[in-house]
């Protein structure tokens, strides 16, 4: 067994490293030059977890709370340096990177408080003949290395919601970064070793498929959790050696406009969900369901939202709209734009590509069977199409094959109700965008969207299993 390292980055074994160069999304820019972990490394980083499990397991709930509150500090006093890494690795306008560092900053002290309550039950074991005289206690214990893999939407926060779980719950952790925004990661990997988490407990792996494959398939790894594509993450359900896998998926949100709905909130709360991060959200808006008496009206509000977005450097804070991840993802989506206004769409705005910046776009009347209607577009592009029967819409919702969050905006508490009952989905928000999302609640989807909770409290729920001891009691 090797010796605890206290950080293993890629490249430790000291052999020479495979490195990639990380570029601008924006400008092409080169940003950095990464090590990628090898199999050596992989290996040694399974092992290093595993003997660090024999310490976090029995560190104090205290302990872990006042290590993860020293992460969270360590977030406050490196905001902006943190927030220019992602606006330079993703391409993230820096004010929404900083406001991504600020969410995570709140993932941290949320994993703080919930590492002091995680309890238990008593309950009576006297239910039966033969069972007088017991009680049963339950009390839920970590599960051993965790291996999270995270996408680049969200390089810091979505890290954050695998790293303070794990840490809130007593578990080792290996985080594999996404291939274009590893520095997020391992600027929070060294935060989490300088705040006291113990030697080996933690590794940041940017790799390749082959070594990822190899973690997933190793069987000291407890837990596999999951957040990016649905294609990738239900083959690697297939792959990992651990049958506790959490799948944090694809989807392509849905939001209702009932005929009584706040116009006006509805417009800004589409236009926010839809087009942060250029759409490169799973929860991101991208159908929208309008009851015909609004269609004309929404579509005039979300035009005027539109042509005040400042599109272009991330740097500027300013700008609202920025870069794709890359030029790819940007021809990937002005291709679906193509392929739908072919089908018989209206194009009403956008369409229009420079690089990796897509123009927002917005199409109305785009067929069912078109891939921006079906499929996730990951991109700032949003369908609009009008509904008379609230019935039929709910149907019309459900017949994606994702299942993350929908939005409904009404007053109309029936309607409520009915599509709590109904709709296939993980979460419905009323008066609100499918895109919000806080730290502390549950979160995840059904369908092809995966399975399996986040959100800090759900999470270490996933990262911990109960264990009963039944006992004699006497009562006198």
């Amino acid at each position: 067994m090797p010796e605890p390292q206290p950080f293993l980055l890629a490249g430790d074994t000291g052999i020479r490293p495979h490195t990639v160069i990380l570029q601008s999304p924006y400008d092409g820019a080169s940003v950095a030059e990464v090590c990628y972990a090898d199999a050596i490394d992989a290996e040694q980083a399974c092992a290093l977890a595993t003997e660090a499990f024999q310490q976090t397991r029995r560190l104090a709930s205290w302990e872990r709370a006042a290590i993860l509150t020293r992460i969270a500090n360590k977030l406050v006093a490196g905001t902006q340096v943190l927030a220019e890494i992602v606006m330079r690795e993703a391409g993230k306008p820096i004010s929404d990177a900083r406001i991504e560092v600020t969410r995570a900053i709140e993932t941290f002290r949320v994993a703080a408080e919930e590492a002091r309550r995680i309890g238990g039950e008593v309950t009576p074991a006297d239910l039966t003949a033969g069972t007088e005289g017991r009680m049963a206690l339950s009390r839920r214990f970590p599960i051993g290395p965790v291996f999270g893999i995270t996408p680049f939407n969200f390089p810091v926060n979505l890290v954050a919601h695998k790293l303070a779980p794990a840490i809130a719950s007593g578990n080792p952790i290996l985080l594999k970064p996404a291939p274009q925004t590893p520095l997020s990661a391992l600027w929070l990997g060294r935060a989490t070793v300088e705040a006291g988490w113990p030697a080996g407990a933690i590794s940041v792996l940017p790799c390749s498929n082959e070594v990822t494959a190899q973690i997933v398939a190793d069987k000291r790894i407890a837990m596999l959790s999951f957040t990016g594509s649905a294609s990738i993450g239900w083959r690697l359900r297939k792959q990992a050696a651990t049958p506790r896998v959490t799948l944090e998926l694809g989807g392509n949100a849905a939001v209702i406009v009932c005929a009584d709905a706040d116009l006006t909130n509805a417009v800004t709360k589409i236009v926010g969900g839809g087009f942060t991060y250029a759409g490169q959200s799973c929860i991101s808006v991208q159908r929208v369901f309008v009851h015909a008496s609004l269609k004309d009206a929404l579509i005039e509000g979300i035009l005027r939202g539109l042509s005040a977005l400042k599109t272009g450097n991330p740097a500027e804070v300013e700008t609202r709209l920025g870069p794709m991840i890359n030029e790819a993802a940007a021809i990937r989506a002005e291709g679906w734009i193509k392929e739908a206004v072919d089908l018989g769409a209206r194009l009403h705005v956008g369409g229009g590509r420079s690089g990796s910046i897509l123009q927002a776009t917005l199409l109305s009347n785009v067929p069912p069977s078109a891939k921006l209607s079906c499929e996730e577009a990951f991109a700032p592009v949003i369908v609009v199409e009008a509904f008379e029967d609230f019935d039929h819409v709910l149907a019309s919702v459900n017949r994606s094959r994702y299942g993350l969050q929908a939005a409904l905006f009404t007053s109309d508490w029936k309607k409520m109700t009915q599509a709590w009952n109904e709709l296939e989905v993980g979460a419905i928000l009323v008066d609100e965008s499918s895109a919000w999302r806080a730290e502390h609640l549950p979160y995840g989807g059904v369908k092809d969207s995966g399975f399996g909770k986040e959100g800090v409290s759900s999470a270490i729920l996933e990262m911990t299993e109960p264990r009963l001891l039944i006992a004699p009691v006497s009562f006198r």
